[in-house]
């Protein structure tokens, strides 16, 4: 813990500052029931009404308050998206891995199977699989992984295709251990460099298309305060110079800023450049 604290200390400004936007992201979300004034779906208020001292960023189209949901809406948003993409990158890595070591008809099957998927743009597949299969939460996070694991297929192989030919992993085959084995304490190690970067960078991505998917109306559904929808609840203020639709927007804008600062200053440091 010390070894990171001093790490982060001598890290460009930008780094500390994206560092702490996942801070406070992270404990907002934890702790979002204790933080928020108001219930996440209690209507306390006539609706759209302006900040005040008892509404801070006033209330929406149904009378909520307007900062409860913000709050309530890092918790969602943020653990579906983060949630959708640890399972991502366990398909991803396991099929992209499995492809290289294996070769032949694995790799064939595997790589066209993520042609096809990738041949659609994955936000018209995405709202026809959630059209088909429904919107539930559960559902929702399947549905990203398997599209955002095409991604990470792609980089797992390449990654691993290169590190398979390496004199560690013959000698591992020579010594008579399996393509598992070789996935695991072989491959995954050499590779976590270019997938903790993709990581953060695939968060981001997973962050915004759920953010479209909910203001499309095929994301997180209401009453669950999530900040696409709340955008699109909201987005008729727009025309009389309210900014209550931009207050989730800013939020979804901030934390993917603050994730590619990390993500960035992450991938110098792996790289070995220096000023």
């Amino acid at each position: 813990m010390r070894g990171f604290i001093k790490t982060l200390s001598q890290a460009p400004l930008t780094a500390q500052l994206g560092m702490a936007i996942i801070v406070i992201y992270m404990f907002t979300a934890i702790f979002a029931p204790l933080l928020a004034p108001y219930g996440e779906r209690a209507i306390v208020a006539g609706q759209y009404l302006g900040p005040s001292w008892e509404y801070w960023l006033g209330t929406d189209n149904l009378g909520r308050d307007m900062l409860s949901r913000i709050i309530f809406g890092a918790r969602n948003t943020v653990f579906i998206a983060l949630l959708a993409t640890i399972l991502a990158f366990i398909i991803g890595i396991v099929m992209g891995f499995a492809a290289a070591v294996s070769g032949g008809i694995v790799d064939q099957v595997f790589s066209r199977l993520v042609d096809a998927v990738m041949a659609i743009p994955i936000l018209i597949f995405g709202l026809l699989l959630l059209t088909v299969f429904g919107t539930s939460i559960p559902v929702l996070i399947a549905v990203i992984a398997v599209l955002e694991s095409t991604l990470v297929y792609r980089l797992a192989r390449a990654v691993g295709m290169n590190i398979v030919v390496m004199d560690y992993v013959e000698a591992a085959r020579l010594r008579g251990e399996g393509n598992w084995w070789i996935m695991r304490h072989e491959i995954l190690p050499n590779a976590l460099s270019p997938l903790i970067a993709e990581f953060g960078l695939r968060f981001c991505f997973v962050f915004l298309f759920i953010s479209a998917l909910s203001f499309l109306g095929l994301g997180i559904q209401p009453p669950t305060a999530d900040w696409g929808s709340m955008v699109r609840e909201n987005a008729s203020l727009i025309a009389f110079g309210d900014p209550t639709p931009l207050i989730p927007a800013f939020a979804i804008a901030l934390l993917t800023v603050g994730v590619n600062f990390v993500v960035d200053w992450f991938l110098y440091s792996v790289s070995g450049l220096r000023e």
